[in-house]
């Protein structure tokens, strides 16, 4: 089975290309430029430099978010379109989730994963997990949930992390005062890879949650800010709102 996964929620974004449980190839985007202006461009070419079409794709991925609202939104819409185009299906994960699968990879050893994210506007998203007791999966301890870095560390506190935290996420390290304040030498700092890489993985050892194209919503932890301005201003609100 060829999946091709789409991560836009990231700062970068990434697509991978895999097969069977196994990258065949995957491509980090360039921050520089608006993913608008990118999709689904690179995505046709990474396909190409492979010897495949659209049309050779057995199922899309795509990251829900959280993340950059723009981004994030026109990332599942290219998945959608080329999935619904071609009567294909989607496998749909948190992009919290995907960081903590890989730290978990990265860091077996260690009892916590820690997800730390840039939410903007001073803002980190982020989520605590343990290993699964079943598998090789994570399980959430602290649900996600979007604050300030010192709202974010005192909930971690809350739960009594009492182990190495393996940490993962593009908040560290520019906003891992209040983690170093709270859990000081506990704290092991993991590099996330291609976030693609592993949502084109997960879905193909998860075919049977994949959905319909039209089933597929993003996951936005905040409400946008278009969103908010209009129930500030007692205007009604329709269609997403995360």
């Amino acid at each position: 089975m060829l999946v091709l996964a789409l991560d836009s929620s990231t700062r970068t974004g990434s697509i991978a290309l895999a097969r069977d449980g196994h990258v065949l190839a995957s491509r980090i985007g360039d921050a520089a430029v608006r993913q608008a202006v990118r999709l689904p461009g690179d995505v046709v070419a990474l396909l190409s430099s492979h010897g495949h079409g659209l049309a050779d794709v057995d199922l899309f991925a795509a990251a829900a978010g959280p993340g950059g609202f723009t981004g994030l939104r026109v990332g599942l819409a290219t998945i959608q379109g080329l999935a619904m185009a071609l009567d294909r299906r989607v496998f749909v994960a948190s992009t919290l989730d995907l960081l903590a699968l890989a730290g978990h990879a990265a860091a077996p050893h260690t009892r916590w994963i820690g997800v730390w994210m840039h939410g903007m506007r001073g803002e980190v998203f982020t989520a605590l997990y343990q290993p699964s007791a079943v598998g090789a999966g994570v399980v959430p301890v602290v649900p996600a949930f979007v604050g300030t870095p010192d709202e974010a560390a005192d909930t971690w506190a809350g739960v009594g992390p009492d182990n190495r935290i393996a940490v993962i996420g593009d908040a560290w390290p520019e906003a891992s005062a209040a983690l170093l304040a709270r859990f000081g030498d506990a704290l092991e700092p993991v590099v996330a890879p291609p976030l693609a890489e592993v949502l084109a993985i997960e879905a193909g050892h998860r075919i049977a949650e994949a959905v319909v194209p039209a089933a597929v919503r993003p996951a936005y932890v905040r409400r946008p800010d278009a969103v908010l301005t209009r129930l500030q201003a007692g205007l009604p609100v329709t269609g997403d709102v995360g």
